[in-house]
């Protein structure tokens, strides 16, 4: 698993960042043991996803600062997926899909969030089935 924080950063010479700038947080090939599926047989036992985030996040004006209070955190948006996932059975993956972007989206900073979920083991012959959505603010 790879994570980390992209930040477009320029020079403003008072070290401060400028309003309204936008960085990403990204969240890659996240893979977790989850209870997913309409079929019989997934309901016997979890199986293995893999999820991908991607957070376009508004920059916070004023002084840039090495704060973890300043930046969403990657590692807040992990553990709320993993407390997803044990709070039991979904049937599609859409639904799991729009309830990352939910929880993406609770953080009044982040302006929009693609969410990628993959099933890993339904096909032999395919590396993972599964869907993609982009949601932002209203």
């Amino acid at each position: 698993m790879i994570v980390f924080v992209q930040r477009k950063q320029m020079e403003t010479g008072s070290g401060e960042a400028p309003a309204g700038r936008l960085y990403r947080i990204l969240v890659r090939d996240l893979v977790l043991k989850c209870s997913i599926g309409i079929h019989a047989h997934e309901l016997l036992a979890p199986q293995r996803v893999r999820i991908n985030v991607d957070m376009s996040v508004l920059e916070q004006a004023g002084p840039l600062c090495d704060d973890i209070a300043n930046v969403v955190s990657y590692e807040d948006v992990i553990d709320g997926i993993k407390t997803l996932l044990a709070d039991g059975h979904i049937n599609l993956v859409e639904t799991l899909a729009e309830k990352i972007a939910e929880l993406c989206l609770s953080d009044e900073r982040v302006e929009t969030t693609r969410i990628r979920v993959e099933k890993l083991d339904v096909y032999a012959e395919a590396a993972s089935v599964g869907i993609e959505i982009e949601r932002g603010r209203a």
